[in-house]
């Protein structure tokens, strides 16, 4: 297997790590902190704006519907860079990708000509993946959100919970059981729903442990119309859309997660260097190097797992089983070596005078969304065991 990146892919690298550096980098903490409500709105969208005028909103969508088709190794290499210096930004950019990638494989022409072109060219600043519900997030098939036809129209009703960037997104792709007496997940259609529709409405964010920056809000729909056109797929198939566009998202939070990791263990490795305890560096202490080696080799593996994952998907070969252990192991090494960073840097690591606090916290996260490392497990087992039945 060949892991040298292509000429296009490095450029991707470090247009994404340049972007981070000077324009997310010194903002995420204030954007975590929050203090300023409407300005740091508006300057969390004019990140947004910047990424989409990179061509980092729609990276795996065709040009000839404004995307940059680089690919989803680019597309993991570009999130996890994003992800060093804002989580926040980085889960905005992947929720994203994943709405246009939903919207390029199923489609009709007429849709993608309409809503794609203004996801990847920042019109709409994010894409909303209404799928997870009070009742219904790792079993999404047990959704009670209706959607009944009405002539030519559709009237949605129903609550979803923990929608990503829902304050900033111009459109969401919404799950809704549209055949109330047909078996568990088989009765559940996909509809692409324009957030200033009457009937929706967005509750207040989410007060979160982390990733501030990033908006988690209920997205409610009552009475909601829309046209028979705002049908995505086929009828009574969204189940199995969301289902394989959710493997899809586990790269990104994956690469995420490794974005955060590698932060906190490059910030605490430049600190041993310099803190002096018992007349040496820290660096020069064979307890601290241990630990560092630990977390480099776990984060390197996770990196592989990501790439193989990538890979996969990128030449439509079966991914899932690989995106759900790539997720697994990295968002679980995300979590464990940031408090591998803290410890190395001791008591200053626990304030917030240094950045490693809001990494742990923005961390905690990657492991519960896009599927929790139990139901990541549930995955990978039933998929092994598929293989000898």
């Amino acid at each position: 297997m060949n892991l040298t990146l292509s000429e296009e892919q490095g450029a991707i690298i470090e247009m994404a790590k340049k972007y981070a550096e000077s324009e997310l980098a010194p903002v995420a903490a204030r954007l975590d902190v929050g203090a300023n409500k409407e300005a740091d709105r508006t300057l969390f969208l004019k990140n947004l704006q910047g990424l989409a005028e990179l061509g980092f909103m729609g990276m795996n969508v065709k040009a000839e519907y404004g995307g940059c088709e680089a690919g989803t190794v680019a597309f993991s290499l570009a999130i996890t860079e994003i992800a060093r210096a804002c989580a926040s930004t980085a889960v905005t950019m992947s929720v994203t990708n994943m709405v246009g990638e939903v919207i390029q494989s199923i489609a009709s022409e007429e849709q993608k000509d309409t809503y794609l072109p203004k996801l990847c060219s920042g019109e709409y600043s994010a894409g909303g993946f209404c799928l997870s519900e009070a009742g219904a997030g790792s079993d999404p098939a047990g959704m009670k959100t209706r959607a009944v036809k009405d002539g030519d129209e559709w009237v949605l009703n129903g609550t979803k919970m923990w929608i990503s960037s829902a304050e900033y997104a111009g459109l969401f792709v919404v799950w809704a059981v549209t055949d109330s007496k047909a078996r568990k997940g088989k009765g559940i259609s996909c509809f692409l729903v324009e957030a200033d529709t009457p009937g929706i409405s967005i509750a207040k964010a989410e007060d979160k442990m982390g990733q501030h920056a990033s908006s988690t809000n209920q997205v409610i729909f009552e009475a909601c119309r829309v046209p028979g056109s705002a049908l995505l797929g086929e009828l009574n198939d969204g189940f199995r859309i969301a289902v394989s566009e959710l493997a899809g998202g586990r790269i990104g939070v994956g690469s995420l997660a490794l974005g955060i990791g590698l932060a906190a263990m490059d910030y605490a490795r430049k600190y041993t260097t310099v803190r002096e305890q018992f007349g040496v560096t820290i660096a020069s202490m064979q307890g601290p190097q241990w630990m560092m080696a630990d977390a480099y080799t776990q984060l390197e593996a996770s990196r592989l797992l990501l790439m193989s994952a990538a890979s996969n998907k990128e030449q439509g070969l079966p991914f899932s089983r690989q995106a759900s252990m790539a997720k697994l192991h990295t968002t679980e090494t995300a979590n464990q070596v940031c408090y591998t960073a803290i410890q190395l840097m001791g008591g200053v690591g626990y304030t917030k005078e240094v950045p490693l606090e809001r990494f742990a916290r923005d961390a905690r996260v990657t492991s519960i969304y896009e599927g929790t490392s139990e139901v990541q497990r549930v995955i990978i087992a039933r998929e092994l065991l598929a293989e000898i039945q």
